[in-house]
């Protein structure tokens, strides 16, 4: 199967994790992600980046401004979610902090990696698992967030429950820019 990047636009609820989770199928129909475990190793990753895509909300006119960007990564015959990645910056702290999705069928205690270009992989500890898929919810560090900005692809890295790793490349071509409108 060939996985395909591509982004769109969630509006927030006061969690942040309104539409979360539903990947588009070819027909139409929005599909839970948890429908299929995630995808095997020998899977391609191709993707066909439309960018990182940003949009800022507020609750009422004087309540802060929550603003993100957001990229996704799909199979492209199912529909199916594999990443998403949620990156936002509240107006109350003005930190960034990404919100990770995977897909359900995951080797747990292994967790999850996370590379910009050639760089150090950053073990992340996947916290918690729903319906829609598992979650990974951390602060972007200002070293990181700089490797983000600079960098050219950001890898993506789990273990399925067959214990085979998967590698979902999410591009980092206009990153910087998205990001400038967010923060």
């Amino acid at each position: 199967m060939k996985i395909v990047a591509r982004s769109f636009v969630v509006l927030f609820t006061a969690f942040g994790l309104a539409g979360l989770g539903h990947g588009q199928a070819p027909n139409g129909k929005t599909t839970p992600a948890a429908a299929a475990p995630a995808a095997p190793q020998g899977d391609a990753a191709s993707p066909n980046n439309t960018g990182w895509v940003a949009r800022c909300t507020s609750a009422s006119r004087e309540a802060p401004l929550e603003c993100a960007m957001e990229q996704t990564a799909v199979l492209t015959k199912t529909g199916q979610l594999i990443v998403l990645v949620n990156i936002r910056v509240p107006g109350d702290t003005r930190t960034p902090v990404a919100l990770i999705q995977l897909p359900l069928g995951l080797n747990l205690p292994v967790g999850a990696k996370l590379q910009v270009d050639d760089g150090k992989a950053v073990d992340v500890p996947i916290q918690t698992c729903e319906a829609r898929g598992c979650y990974i919810n951390a602060p972007i560090a200002p070293d990181v967030l700089t490797q983000l900005k600079s960098g050219k692809q950001l890898k993506v890295s789990f273990q399925n429950l067959g214990k085979e790793t998967i590698s979902i490349p999410m591009p980092l071509a206009d990153f910087a820019t998205v990001y400038d409108k967010i923060k």
